[in-house]
Formats: structure tokens, C-alpha cells, sequence
């Protein structure tokens, strides 16, 4: 006698197949069009909905007007559900070889326009050599916010891997950086030794998306009882580094980062301790498995590894 009819345990299978309604469900919000999606009748529909409330123990879809609305525990299932329906589909999917020369697909990228300038060109050429039919697509990143990634709108993001990243999300790091200062040519400061004093006593352009004045430079010279003048904020590496070269403000940057735009510039070691970053590539795990999707991501990869 087994263990579990020892102890009279009854153990069920789940239907799997739920999984594939549930899906439909969530994401047409209606029994009706869930029906037709899924070619079943009406009653059909509704017996297989009766039996996911059962199954969950949950009603999950409740009216609302003439409508119906997800409870808080469908709209949580509802990213699980679909994301476990493309595994099986997968799963069950012939594999078949990328052919590059034969792909025609539009990627996006999320990224700063430090990033695109600096090694957009080297990345344009690779994947025109090795994918002619591909095009890149790079929009802004404004903020850390991970939604575009989880809707789909964005195939790739680069940047500083923050606090309000979505925890599902796949992280690989590009590479360090770490963070010089920058004048024109000719700038006093581009002969001689750079100490704390003569950096703090210069005019500073300071580079912030959420406007802040103050980092962890400003709290190095702190430290030493310094104090910086910040003249002007920006919201972006490559204006602060545009108002620099045509003034004698002090810009201070991302060495790797903005290798291509300091070009003609008198770059410097900072004079005090400033935190080293580390840029990462991030993406939804629904394209982590994508044959063309893992092809750009190695690309991005060899791409940075190639730029000193």
C-alpha cells in the first residue's frame, strides 16, 4: 500500500488546460469574446469559468454595469498566467535555426543618448553586417520606469539598474564606469594638478533628470570643506558636456559612457572619491529565449567589450 492511501491522502492533477482559458479570460475581460477566441460556445465558456473560480477560489472576472471586471487576484495572475502560456508554447514549438540574413524585424531600444552616440555607430554596423534586415529602433530613457519592457514596447533597456526595477526582469551587466571631469582645451584647468580646491572653485554644469543639485561629488568635497559653484543643470550627459566645450563650465561625466563625445576636450581624473556604476543590459524573460532577441543581446554585449 502506498503512503498516501496509508493516510488516506487524495492528491489531484490540475487541469493544465485551464491555464490556456484563464489566459483568453484575463485578457479579453468577457466571457463572449473569450468564447469566439477560443472557438467554444457561450455556456461552454461560462462552465469553464465556473470551474476556475473552483479551482482558484476566486471569482476572478465580477460584473460591473453591463460589464465585467478582473478582481485584484486575476489582475495579479494575470502576467504569470501569460507568461506560463508562452513557455508551454514554446516548449511545444518546433525549433527552428535563425537564419540572419533572411530576419526582418525592428528592434527598440531604450537607452541615453550618451549611450546611442557612443556606441550606436559600432552596434549599427555589426548588426548591418550580420542581419541586413534588421533595423534598431532607440527611443529615450526618461526615467527607470520598467513598464515598457513588461508591456512589450521595448526589446532591449540599458542603464543603472535601480531600486524600482521590475523584479522579473534579466540583468546583465555591459561594464564598469566611473565618472572624470571634463573641460574645453585650454580651460585653466586642463594644465597643471587638479586638487579639491582648484575643482570646487570652478563653475560646475551639473546633470540631473529629476533636477537635483547635489551627489556624491558635492558630498566628497563636503567631507573636505568644499563646496562647488553647480551654474547650470541638465537633463543629460551629452548637453552637459555641449555647454562645456563652448564655455569654461566644468562637466563632470561617465568616462566609458561618453567616450565619442569628449572628443577635443581635456579630460581629468576627479580629485576626490566619486562611486564607480555599472551599466547593465535588462529585458523581459518572455524574449529571453527568443533565438533573435539572444543574437542582439550578444551583440550589445561584444559591442561594449569592443569600446575602451
Amino acid at each position: 500500500m502506498s503512503i498516501k492511501h496509508c493516510y488516506g491522502w487524495r492528491m489531484s492533477t490540475p487541469d493544465l488546460n485551464l491555464l490556456v482559458t484563464l489566459d483568453v479570460l484575463l485578457a479579453e475581460g468577457s466571457v463572449a469574446r473569450a468564447a469566439r477566441r477560443l472557438r467554444l460556445s457561450p455556456s461552454a465558456m461560462s462552465r469553464a469559468l465556473a470551474r476556475l473560480r473552483e479551482t482558484t477560489g476566486d471569482p476572478l472576472l465580477v460584473r460591473a454595469g453591463r460589464g465585467l471586471v478582473a478582481t485584484p487576484r486575476a489582475i495579479e495572475l494575470r502576467e504569470r498566467v501569460s507568461q506560463l502560456v508562452q513557455d508551454g508554447k514554446a516548449v511545444l514549438r518546433p525549433a527552428t535555426k535563425l537564419n540572419l540574413k533572411q530576419l526582418v524585424r525592428t528592434f527598440t531600444l531604450r537607452t541615453s543618448d550618451g549611450f546611442v552616440e557612443n556606441f550606436g555607430p559600432d552596434l549599427i554596423s555589426r548588426v548591418g553586417k550580420d542581419a541586413p534586415g534588421v533595423r534598431l529602433c532607440f527611443v529615450q530613457k526618461p526615467d527607470k520606469d520598467s513598464t515598457p519592457l513588461r508591456d512589450g514596447i521595448v526589446d532591449l533597456e540599458t542603464g543603472v539598474v535601480g531600486n524600482t526595477a521590475a523584479p522579473e526582469l534579466r540583468v546583465q551587466a555591459l561594464f564598469r564606469d566611473r565618472f572624470i571631469g571634463v573641460v574645453r582645451k585650454g580651460h585653466p584647468l586642463s594644465r597643471g594638478e587638479i586638487t579639491p580646491s582648484r575643482y570646487a572653485a570652478g563653475r560646475h554644469v551639473y546633470v540631473s533628470r529629476q533636477g537635483r543639485d547635489k551627489g556624491p561629488i558635492d558630498e566628497a568635497l563636503s567631507s573636505l570643506g568644499l563646496e562647488r559653484e553647480i551654474v547650470t543643470i541638465v537633463g543629460g550627459f551629452p548637453a552637459a558636456l555641449a555647454l562645456a566645450r563652448a564655455s569654461d563650465l566644468i562637466a563632470s561625466v561617465p568616462e566609458r559612457h561618453t567616450g565619442n563625445l569628449r572628443t577635443g576636450m581635456h579630460s581629468f581624473p576627479l580629485p576626490v572619491p566619486a562611486p564607480e556604476i555599472t551599466i547593465s543590459l535588462l529585458w523581459h524573460p518572455r524574449l529571453h529565449a527568443d533565438p533573435a532577441h539572444r543574437w542582439l543581446r550578444s551583440l550589445v554585449l561584444d559591442t561594449c567589450a569592443a569600446i575602451l
